[in-house]
């Protein structure tokens, strides 16, 4: 089957980024039939202006739509897209100059239905841009499984990143309503329907993230709260791996009250791990200011995502009401 791209990439209030994204396409290296579909969700500040600048040198089709998340804009771009083969971006990405010629590669040689691919940090961004970054990819903290490992059997793409075929996206009628968590939800539904998804590590893009602490707390929160509606609703894929940010939260509390009884081991353990922490991630970036916001970063990830994970899964445990009733800011309604 000859491949036509499209790529298709949702915004919301950030035509900065779009016009980086754009920038970075520009550069993008091979001669392949591709077009880009840009779905403004409501946006007050839009992007338009910045698409009419890169209309002459690039393939974009712009659309604006009433606000309804993500996952549905990504729904609503591949329904208008032209390509048999979707490869969906969040906005604040930017592509490396061999990003499709990695992608054909790797789908000429080993067809799969959806693919993901990592992320990582460019030169440019921000010092918490790069700790935040270490400790989400990191095979030291929770973040390893989101690149890096060829040997993933089942892996599951993340939307940031993620190539998806137009008969996988018409047999699932593609992402959900829920936020975040709409990815993870999607690859599920595609193996229980016979789907191949598998990760292309060479397939990277600079993922810029939250750039404020707050805002990172949301987030990983929000990831630790979906977690357990997910093992709900697909209850074979149930891990005891998720549980690990919430046993080393309550790890910390239990170290530091302890050391108040003079019992010092569990607080020595927990400062060697934030040291191998510290130390890997000056190593990577060879600054001692990152690789302390490295440890931050890390504390935060864990801290966030276990509060979330565990208050969920009470929530759902006890409760007779259904996920969309119990946590509404994680569920969008379609308009």
């Amino acid at each position: 089957m000859e491949l036509s791209f499209s790529f298709i990439i949702p915004v919301y209030n950030r035509p900065n980024e779009i016009e980086e994204l754009l920038e970075s396409f520009s550069k993008l290296e091979g001669n392949y039939d591709y077009e880009i579909v840009i779905v403004e969700d409501g946006s007050s500040i839009t992007s338009e202006a910045i698409v009419d600048k890169y209309n002459n040198k690039l393939n974009i089709s712009y659309f604006y739509k009433p606000n309804s998340g993500p996952g549905d804009s990504r729904n609503y771009g591949m329904s208008k897209a032209k390509g048999n083969y979707f490869i969906i971006l969040d906005s604040d990405c930017l592509l490396p100059n061999n990003y499709l010629n990695e992608v054909v590669k790797s789908l000429k040689a080993d067809y799969v239905d959806c693919f993901g691919g990592p992320d990582t940090c460019h030169h440019s961004f921000s010092n918490i841009q790069k700790a935040i970054d270490f400790s989400m990819t990191s095979f030291i903290t929770t973040g390893g499984i989101r690149g890096g490992k060829a040997s993933i059997n089942q892996f599951q793409p993340r939307s940031f990143n993620m190539g998806l075929s137009k008969i996988a996206f018409e047999a699932t009628n593609g992402f959900g309503n829920i936020h975040p968590g709409e990815d993870p939800d999607l690859s599920i539904r595609l193996w229980n329907l016979g789907f191949k998804t598998k990760l292309i590590s060479e397939a990277y893009v600079y993922h810029k993230r939250r750039i404020s602490w707050s805002k990172f707390y949301k987030q990983v929160n929000k990831f630790g709260s979906v977690r357990p509606i997910l093992n709900l609703w697909h209850p074979q894929t149930k891990k005891l791996t998720y549980w690990f940010p919430t046993l080393f939260s309550l790890g910390v509390i239990v170290a530091i009250a302890l050391s108040f009884f003079k019992i010092y081991l569990p607080l020595y353990l927990l400062s060697a791990y934030y040291g191998i922490v510290f130390i890997l991630a000056l190593i990577k970036t060879k600054s001692i200011i990152i690789a302390l916001q490295t440890v931050l970063a890390m504390s935060i990830q864990f801290f966030g995502y276990g509060y979330g994970f565990i208050k969920s899964t009470l929530l759902l445990q006890f409760s007779k009401s259904k996920p969309e009733l119990i946590f509404p800011h994680l569920f969008f309604k379609n308009k």
